[in-house]
């Protein structure tokens, strides 16, 4: 018998050994985003919460634009007035949406003054149409507003504050710093945790042993009076902005330990794989090895990692902001809304001063569905 061996030169077909269905095929080869995302499609709470935040997002964007009124345009005789109410029908006819004007009266037994709807005086709403001038991002002077109301009655959908400011406007513009902190300060975090995760779990040993102990005194620190140390130690001269990024490092320095751990444990698995040692033999450097060849393997678990810890950083705003230790006027964000709510007394009489709490919440848990429906998305055993 000849020990020949015969060797087929054809291109290799799949679909020679089992004829595959479409569908089959488009799953076979499809990329790992692809299948992620048919996956993510399928958690229904997961995706509507995603184009939530997509829209909001987007709303931070166009603020300017979006609120009814700039951020610091008040009227002294409308102070904590009650939300409008909105309607379309006037006396049984249609006439678009409106709201009905205040008559003006002072409680003197209370001290308060109280807003009754008059049903003569309608007010109708206009839309895409020239109000309070605005700076769009401080770069382009504009008037265009997407409602507006006529300049002597104005309408405040949310109720205005004690200062005669809508709420409306001040919560669509709040949005802007509340929403873009998290965002900064998971950039910090991202980038601590991967660099110390990762060198902790691809060297292991006393790099390991300091990398944990780092992250355990981190973590053991009580964060309420760990916030309040860091931020007393700020210069009272410094700018709004200046305190806008100081928050942001503060925050990302905190809240980098949880990530760091899940890098590690990772990295401890992948490490002795097969591909990293071609890497390592073949003269790669650590930081190439990291970057290219372990964290791109489970890069989907850190962005899930991250739509989780986002929210932590937003309530760590609002609640710096809420307890005046944070942002401060004239900057405005839902932490700093929320600090003209912590008189019960005001919130049983004005209630609507609490309404900055509402976008938090829903924040919160939009992120949280999101990340959870993204993180079972991504999981490869799931």
């Amino acid at each position: 018998m000849s020990d020949s061996h015969y060797v087929n030169d054809k291109p290799f077909d799949p679909k020679s050994i089992e004829v595959l269905t479409p569908e089959q095929e488009a799953i076979y080869l499809a990329p790992q985003r692809k299948l992620i995302w048919w996956k993510f499609k399928k958690h229904k709470l997961a995706l509507v919460s995603g184009i939530f935040l997509v829209l909001i997002y987007a709303m931070t964007i166009f603020a300017e634009f979006l609120a009814p009124y700039s951020v610091e345009s008040r009227n002294s005789d409308f102070t904590l007035a009650q939300p409008h109410d909105v309607n379309f029908f006037h006396n049984g006819e249609y006439v678009g949406p409106f709201v009905y004007g205040y008559d003006k009266d002072l409680d003197l037994e209370n001290m308060v003054r109280i807003y009754t709807p008059n049903k003569e005086k309608v007010i109708k709403l206009n839309f895409f149409c020239s109000g309070d001038p605005y700076m769009f991002w401080g770069i382009i002077a504009a008037d265009n507003h997407f409602m507006c109301a006529d300049i002597e009655n104005p309408v405040y959908l949310l109720g205005s504050d004690r200062l005669g400011r809508d709420m409306l406007s001040r919560i669509i513009y709040g949005a802007r710093i509340s929403l873009t902190i998290g965002l900064v300060g998971i950039a910090i975090s991202f980038t601590l945790g991967i660099i110390i995760g990762g060198l902790a779990g691809y060297f292991g040993g006393w790099v390991d042993l300091i990398a944990q102990r780092l992250i355990e005194v981190v973590q053991s620190l009580p964060t309420l009076p760990l916030w309040l140390t860091l931020v007393a130690i700020m210069p009272s001269n410094w700018s709004q902005i200046a305190v806008y990024f100081a928050i942001t490092v503060i925050l990302g320095l905190i809240d980098w330990t949880g990530l760091a751990r899940a890098v590690r444990s990772k990295l401890l698995a992948l490490r002795e794989e097969d591909y990293v040692l071609a890497a390592r033999l073949m003269g790669a450097s650590t930081s190439r090895i990291i970057g290219l060849h372990l964290v791109p393997g489970f890069m989907s678990h850190l962005i899930a990692s991250a739509t989780i810890t986002i929210p932590t950083m937003i309530l760590g705003e609002t609640a710096l902001s809420f307890l005046g230790l944070g942002l401060r006027p004239p900057t405005v964000s839902w932490g700093i809304l929320l600090n003209d709510a912590q008189n019960i007394g005001v919130v049983a009489l004005t209630p609507w001063l609490i309404y900055p709490v509402i976008p938090v919440i829903l924040v919160i848990l939009a992120f949280n569905f999101f990340g959870d429906g993204l993180r079972d998305a991504a999981d490869p055993y799931g």
